[in-house]
């Protein structure tokens, strides 16, 4: 089976993806929507990609493509420590720009603030992608925040370790594909959920307590409520929404018709279970 992950090799979603498919073929993509679009056009079976960090929130482009691209479910959510390591070309002991994926860098904010203030940071793809372009340009003095795997791989000097602001620093990731399939796992069992896209028909007064009541009167518990706007008119917005523990095949079933029934636009994204990993 083919695994579309954020890549390239050594990324942190490759760890994940690594770690909860370890005997299936992982294709590395440049970019979050290249996986979409490989589980999309049926290059790969699955994808994994970011979904949230504990430190810097939501990933916004995937919450997006949950939305944009129609038809893809979540599998399984997997969460994952994350230690950032501060690297450079082992013919360096300076640099004069520090490269990496943009949630990194604002991960190790502080950091950077304490220890190389007016040093320039440059956003990339992802840490891996910045590891890998600063090991096959000696040439540039440019330092990357990546992860151990990254350093080893790519032959680099690790000049700080553990550079993540706060130490309780994790990623979710998740497995999407074309199935609604609940994915079971051999790790450390955190939760259950379900994840649904949540469009309201228009902009009006009382429009999300409408949504949320549909919840709250059946005690369902709801661990995540977030809003993206539909980048059509200011105004506009979908809700990403989680309902906590079991997918009751009643009372679930008949908040979605009720949600239906007031005029909201309802996509179911799965049932799935929430895993621990190692780092």
């Amino acid at each position: 089976m083919k695994i579309a992950f954020l890549g390239p090799e050594a990324s942190f979603t490759s760890l994940a993806a690594g770690q909860v498919f370890p005997t299936d073929e992982l294709i590395p993509k440049y970019s979050i929507r290249d996986c979409f679009l490989a589980v999309k056009n049926g290059e790969c079976e699955k994808a994994v990609v970011p979904l949230e960090n504990s430190i810097e929130g939501t990933v916004s482009m995937t919450l997006d493509y949950l939305y944009d691209f129609k038809g893809i479910f979540i599998e399984t959510e997997i969460v994952m420590p994350i230690s950032h390591q501060l690297m450079v070309h082992p013919q360096h002991h300076d640099f004069a720009k520090i490269l990496s994926h943009p949630q990194a860098l604002a991960q190790c904010f502080h950091f950077l603030e304490e220890n190389y203030r007016g040093v320039p940071r440059q956003d990339y793809h992802s840490t891996s992608a910045s590891a890998k372009y600063i090991s096959e340009h000696p040439e540039e003095k440019t330092a990357a925040i990546a992860n151990h795997y990254a350093a080893k791989l790519y032959g680099l000097k690790i000049l700080n370790e553990n550079i993540q602001d706060f130490e309780q620093n994790h990623t979710k990731f998740i497995a999407i594909s074309l199935a609604n399939n609940h994915l079971k796992l051999g790790f450390e069992k955190k939760s259950e959920k379900t994840s649904l896209l949540i469009t309201l028909p228009e902009d009006h007064a009382g429009g999300l307590h409408q949504v949320l009541s549909v919840f709250a009167w059946r005690k369902m518990n709801l661990s995540k409520i977030e809003s993206r706007t539909l980048k059509k008119n200011l105004g506009n917005y979908f809700f990403f929404i989680n309902v906590a523990s079991e997918w009751d095949p009643i009372h679930s079933v008949n908040a979605v018709e009720e949600l239906k029934s007031i005029g909201a636009e309802v996509d179911f994204l799965g049932h799935y279970d929430e895993y621990l990993l190692n780092g």
